[in-house]
């Protein structure tokens, strides 16, 4: 049996590709690839051969065909690829045909579930390469490849092989106790957990940067009407995304925009103005501004600076003192009834002056921005883990190593030990999937598109 699937976009492009795998895969494509070179001729294994896509005599399109003899392919089994033209209607011939042919058609993910199931990678692997496909910055396809090539894994691994042999000690001693074997050496076997579980929880701590990294900053544009927020909008995405008017109540809604920053992707979202209104269409907008408010990363909250500071500015100010926040002191250019000293009192360090209506201070607050988010390692090319499944997983193997270890110290019975230890280790597993169950699998697999 075979499973066939398209690969690539169903849009318009120079090639398509269409993906076959299975034990009947070079004979499906076979019955309608014509060329003067067969894909059944072993010599031509992971050689591109010229030919036509013929179904019932009529050409279906030009194409080139390349056969990976199993286990020399993606998924470990015999594969075909067909690179056509382009273009979801001739793509969809073609793969209506090799499911008439006797293929079956690919479910989500499940070329990539049979790699995995054929030991062609670990299941870190798997899900970088989602994530390479879904990256929207540098920072996160780079996190992404190099989780692709095993680094986490590796990291996983040692903890694992390390915990293995600690085991080993640990069951030996409770199995063989009243026999001549050399009773455990509790004091090595404290040294190697309390080791292993130092480097687990360094790793467990990358997971906040990690995820900065690949979902990127998710920051919010708060203010009261007409202060400028969507000129900010505009000025930091250098494309008029934003409707600005000199109307108060303007943005009703939360606008969505993306930007890339050395790197590093900003998730921008431009609120409604805060302030009292009967209008429920605007209320419901500044509804929708508080939550966006809890959930960020970073707030952008601007100010009048041409105008004293009212009420509604101080309520602004006591919600988000215990958010990141970069406080900008707006429209400078008509004067300043406000000084930036009274906003450090409440942001020190982070109120800039600005005037994106002549396009000044936008540089400021990148630069700062880059100084809070983009310091440090951020790419370096240490391990970091950024999936909620990894840091749920990982989260619960290093409780049960410290459980572990207390009833070390403690002496109440390595029997205790060994079963958190035990319990620690196939947790692990989970994350590279040699303990993961078909649940878990399916979950995964599930979130990659067809034909991957």
């Amino acid at each position: 049996m075979a499973i066939a699937a398209i690969s690539t976009a169903k849009s318009p492009a120079g090639i398509g590709i269409v993906r076959l795998s299975g034990d009947d895969s070079l004979a499906v494509a076979t019955k309608f690839f014509e060329s003067k070179q067969s894909l059944l001729d072993p010599k031509n294994d992971r050689k591109l051969l010229y030919g036509h896509f013929v179904e019932k005599g009529e050409v279906v399109d030009e194409v080139l065909a390349v056969a990976f003899r199993a286990p020399h392919s993606y998924t470990g089994e015999d594969m075909v690829e067909i690179q056509a033209h382009g273009g979801s209607i001739g793509l969809e011939r073609i793969l209506s045909a090799l499911i008439d042919g006797g293929c079956e058609p690919a479910e989500r993910g499940e070329f990539t579930k049979i790699a995995f199931l054929n030991g062609k990678l670990d299941l870190t692997e798997a899900e970088a390469i989602i994530d390479m496909i879904e990256a929207e910055s540098v920072s996160a396809q780079r996190q992404s490849a190099r989780q692709l090539t095993g680094h986490l894994y590796t990291k996983i691994e040692d903890f694992r092989n390390r915990l293995k042999d600690t085991l080993a000690h640990l069951v030996a001693d409770i199995d063989f106790s009243t026999e001549e074997v050399e009773p455990a050496d509790t004091t090595a076997l404290k040294e190697t957990v309390e080791s292993v579980l130092e480097e687990m929880k360094a790793l467990f701590k990358t997971f906040d940067r990690g995820k900065l990294i690949h979902d990127g900053i998710a920051t919010a544009i708060i203010g009261k009407p007409n202060v400028g927020k969507s000129s900010f909008l505009n000025a930091i995405l250098r494309e008029d995304k934003a409707i600005v008017t000199e109307i108060p109540g303007t943005t009703r809604d939360v606008l969505e925009a993306s930007y890339s920053l050395d790197g590093i992707h900003l998730r921008i979202q431009d609120t409604a103005g805060i302030r009292q209104t009967d209008d429920l269409i605007e209320k419901i907008g500044i509804e929708r501004a508080f939550k966006s408010i809890e959930s960020a990363d970073l707030i952008i909250a601007i100010f009048d600076a041409s105008k004293p500071l009212e009420e509604a500015d101080y309520e602004i100010i006591e919600g988000i003192r215990d958010k990141r926040v970069i406080c900008l002191l707006n429209k400078n250019d008509l004067g300043s009834a406000v000084k930036k000293a009274d906003l450090e009192t409440y942001f020190p360090g982070a109120v800039l002056e600005t005037s994106f209506i002549k396009r000044e201070g936008l540089s400021a607050v990148e630069d700062l921005i880059e100084r809070w988010f983009l310091s440090g390692d951020i790419h370096s090319d240490d391990v970091k883990i950024y999936s909620l499944r990894h840091r749920n997983l990982l989260g619960e193997a290093i409780e049960s190593m410290e459980k572990g270890l207390s009833d070390l110290r403690l002496g109440v019975g390595l029997d205790l030990a060994e079963v958190y230890l035990e319990d620690a280790f196939l947790k692990l597993g989970e994350i590279t999937g040699q303990t993961a169950d078909e649940e878990v699998l399916d979950h995964v697999f599930s979130k990659f598109c067809i034909g991957k």
